[in-house]
């Protein structure tokens, strides 16, 4: 039996389950199993709740035995990314000064109701510090690696949940995003990772403006039936969106998509992207044209780049909320190389330098409404590179070029500063092996659109397993 609950994805594991046909304390030991033996090389889980899951893996096979129901994701293991809470966990958000954190005292409303839902958490996936990074290390819980390479890191800041799901430990893991954190590392370990439309799932207290929950799965499928459990409105949120009135795993097997009026873009304009990432990219856009029916506008779409600009003002808000906590400068010490970077290059910055920067990103969100008066998706890639050295700093020199004003994820802010779903799907590996990811933005609540383009690129090239493919 080893291996073959390893399998499985979300939608074959939580049937097989509510059928009676696995027991979710199998499923689960298998998962445990294969964690003891993968999570040493990769470091994706740092916190278990091991006996908490085996007795909530218990009352799911209780209810399947009483002909109960135990929901869509009964028994499927899933892991929490570090920036979210779980109920008896404490949120370290990957940074030595939140090492003391007590245990949460309620789940977020996103991890309450994928539990709800009858999923089983595992324990915490690792995080880069604070989220606000391209790769996964911090001083607090260490490096992140890479399970198509261990060298190399599985990205940020979700790395720890995207190393979790394409080493086979577990199909589903969380993430958030607040300029690509789900969709980058999707690209990265050969993943589907689902930037939801702002407020599709309701957000936890702190969230960003721009911040988003997500998960990161195996398939499109599994992704429409993760979303269809957790989506709809909230009180807590008051920003959250109305049920959207669909089932997602209905729609991405029937919506008609052909027609659709799609833009590839290799750059923007502005980003410095690896030759071989724009190939491998352009070639899944073309597939997808073609097997969706679309249809390609040739147009050269320049938006604004805000990329130093959000940088600006999430750095400086920072450090702004830090100091005003006493943690700076009295622990600017106990930081990351990475953040302590960052607040080097933002301790001039101060208010005409932020209002500028939110001129540019207010910029960005009419340049983005623009495109969409003409057209209906715009496809790029989903990252300027492939993985780099696990615990890198964030590449400035990319195809030795500069890339300081781009970084290597100039793409998937679009989407969050102007609250439109996205969606980063494997487009296909390097000569070298690596995966490379495609990204589709869509208008803005047209989530439906996204997946099911996305499941239209998955039927017309089954991407399989990651395990599978560089094992």
């Amino acid at each position: 039996m080893s291996g073959e609950f390893r399998r499985r994805g979300v939608i074959e594991t939580a049937d097989a389950v509510r059928r009676g046909q696995l027991r979710a304390v199998d499923v689960l030991e298998e998962c445990l199993e294969t964690l003891a033996t993968k999570n040493p090389a990769i470091n994706a889980f740092i916190m278990m709740r091991a006996e908490a899951a085996r007795d909530e893996a218990e009352a799911v096979d209780r209810r399947v035995a009483r002909g109960e129901d135990p929901g869509p994701l009964a028994g499927v293991p899933f892991g929490v990314k570090d920036i979210e809470d779980i109920t008896g966990l404490p949120t370290t958000q990957g940074s030595l000064l939140l090492k003391d954190a007590p245990p949460a005292k309620r789940d977020s409303i996103h991890v309450e109701r994928l539990r709800a839902a009858g999923a089983i958490a595992v324990g915490k996936t690792n995080i880069c510090e604070f989220g606000i990074d391209a790769s996964t290390y911090n001083r607090l819980w260490g490096v992140t690696r890479n399970p198509w390479n261990l060298e190399l890191t599985p990205g940020g800041s979700s790395g720890g949940s995207s190393a979790a799901v394409a080493a086979g430990i577990v199909p589903l893991a969380t993430a958030t995003d607040g300029s690509g954190s789900t969709r980058e590392p999707a690209a990265f370990t050969g993943l589907v990772g689902l930037k939801p439309s702002h407020a599709r799932i309701p957000k936890v207290d702190g969230f960003a403006n721009w911040s988003v929950h997500g998960a990161l799965t195996h398939s499109v499928a599994d992704t429409a039936r993760y979303l269809d459990t957790v989506a709809g409105p909230d009180d807590r949120d008051r920003q959250s969106l109305p049920a959207p009135g669909l089932r997602y795993e209905d729609v991405i097997e029937t919506l008609d998509v052909a027609g659709l009026r799609a833009v590839w873009s290799a750059d923007l304009g502005y980003a410095v992207v690896e030759p071989e990432v724009v190939e491998v990219a352009r070639r899944a856009a073309e597939r997808l044209i073609e097997a969706a029916g679309l249809r390609e506008l040739h147009q050269d779409f320049r938006p604004v780049n805000a990329q130093n600009a959000l940088g600006i003002v999430m750095i400086t808000k920072a450090r702004d909320d830090m100091t005003l906590a006493g943690l700076l400068p009295a622990r600017f010490s106990d930081l990351g190389r990475q953040f302590q970077y960052w607040l080097e290059k933002g301790k001039d910055i101060g208010p005409a330098e932020v209002v500028a920067a939110w001129a540019k990103v207010r910029q960005l969100e009419q340049d983005i409404a623009g495109f969409f008066l003409g057209a209906d998706l715009l496809l790029t890639p989903a990252t300027a590179c492939v993985p780099y050295k696990a615990d890198a700093m964030m590449p400035e020199v990319i195809d030795g070029r500069d890339a300081s004003e781009s970084g290597p994820e100039p793409f998937g802010f679009l989407a969050n500063v102007a609250w439109n779903p996205s969606i980063s799907i494997p487009a296909g590996l390097t000569k070298a092996g690596l995966p490379v990811g495609l990204q589709i933005i869509v208008r803005r609540h047209r989530d439906d659109i996204a997946l099911r383009l996305a499941r239209i690129m998955e039927l017309s090239q089954p991407w399989g397993f990651p395990w599978e493919q560089h094992r």
